[in-house]
């Protein structure tokens, strides 16, 4: 089969693979429909934070939408011919952490495209625990529908996890910091949980019209200390109770730290690349809470399911481009370069 490796920064390649098989009882073989490319798959693509530093190309991707095509022994649900979501790490479903909501942190889970395990940018995956990791979905979806259901299984997660870590809630004063697929994906999260005012920091037109579609009640294009105090001129000079960090860099989270208000909550899933968080005495003067992380995307999507399928959210509009497989070189040079916000790849 084909399948995307990334051989070093700025080269992604397509090539030929083993088709997988089944390896354990409890996997499953997954043809995957729809996959996408990841702001965070960016970091490698330019240098930054290769994985583990193992030497050779990597298989890269984990994000997708599939067609089951053959299971383990040992899984009941869900069938060959089922149409399923998968999470962008995988779990066994029954371990402490998973029964306690936290997947990302199963004692047999793990992520996609590394340790032997496919990446999901390719023809068909190997799923480990399948049972515990995809979640089954209805087969007649169009287009539309299928983009957002896509995006539960990493970005409107991710956004909707920023909400919560942020303790977003009916009548808050939300602030999202960052205009990516994550960014807009906090906004629309925030919407949906009952958000007042909702504030996008974010220069881009064309994301900062689609953030005001998802619920963005002021855009603030101004950074630093202009931007902190454009933020607190638009909430009465406090401050946004609830913070959504969605970049990932040292100065996002200080311009977090900077535009909270006393007493409010920051929820970070811009994965870091930072290796300090900012002014510790000034968030424990203030009272005010950090916290966010991986988002655990299976424990969210059932959750979040209902809403996509009958129509009350459509996260699947931050996707702007659709390639195939073959072209997704392509498309990690239109993200790297912002030509495109977030693109969509069907192999």
């Amino acid at each position: 089969m084909k399948a995307t490796l990334i051989h070093g920064p700025g080269d992604i390649r397509v090539e030929r693979v083993p088709d997988p098989e089944l390896r354990a009882s409890t996997d499953a073989i997954v043809r995957v429909t729809h996959s996408c490319i990841c702001g965070s798959d960016l970091w490698p693509y330019r240098g930054i934070d290769l994985s583990s530093g193992d030497e050779g190309p990597k298989r890269i991707g984990h994000e997708f939408l599939g067609v089951v095509e053959e299971t383990g022994s040992e899984v009941n649900s869900p069938r060959p011919g089922d149409v399923v979501v998968a999470p962008f790490t995988f779990s066994d479903g029954d371990c402490v952490f998973c029964r306690e909501g936290l997947p990302t942190s199963c004692v047999n889970g793990g992520g996609w495209g590394a340790d032997g395990v496919d990446g999901a940018q390719g023809e068909a995956v190997r799923v480990p625990w399948a049972e515990g990791t995809l979640v089954t979905l209805p087969a007649d979806g169009d287009d539309e529908l299928n983009a957002s259901l896509l995006t539960l299984s990493d970005v409107f997660s991710t956004g909707h996890h920023a909400a919560v870590s942020a303790s977003v809630g009916l009548g808050s004063t939300v602030l999202v910091i960052g205009d990516g697929a994550v960014g807009l994906s906090g906004v629309l999260a925030a919407d949906r949980l009952g958000a007042e005012q909702v504030i996008i920091m974010g220069r881009h037109p064309r994301r900062t019209e689609l953030a005001r579609r998802f619920g963005a009640t002021e855009v603030v294009a101004e950074r630093g200390p202009e931007g902190v105090e454009r933020v607190r001129e638009l909430t009465g000079g406090q401050g946004a109770s609830s913070v959504l960090e969605c970049v990932g860099t040292a100065e996002s989270l200080a311009t977090a730290v900077d535009a909270v208000r006393a007493g409010g909550a920051i929820g970070r899933v811009g994965a870091p690349v930072y290796e300090n968080i900012p002014q510790p005495g000034r968030t424990f003067l203030k009272n005010v809470t950090i916290s966010g992380g991986v988002a655990p995307a299976r424990h969210y999507i059932p959750k979040l399911l209902p809403d996509v399928l009958e129509g009350r959210i459509r996260p699947g509009q931050v996707f702007d481009r659709t390639l195939g497989l073959d072209e997704i070189a392509e498309g990690y040079r239109a993200m790297h370069e912002r030509e495109a916000l977030k693109v969509l790849v069907r192999p």
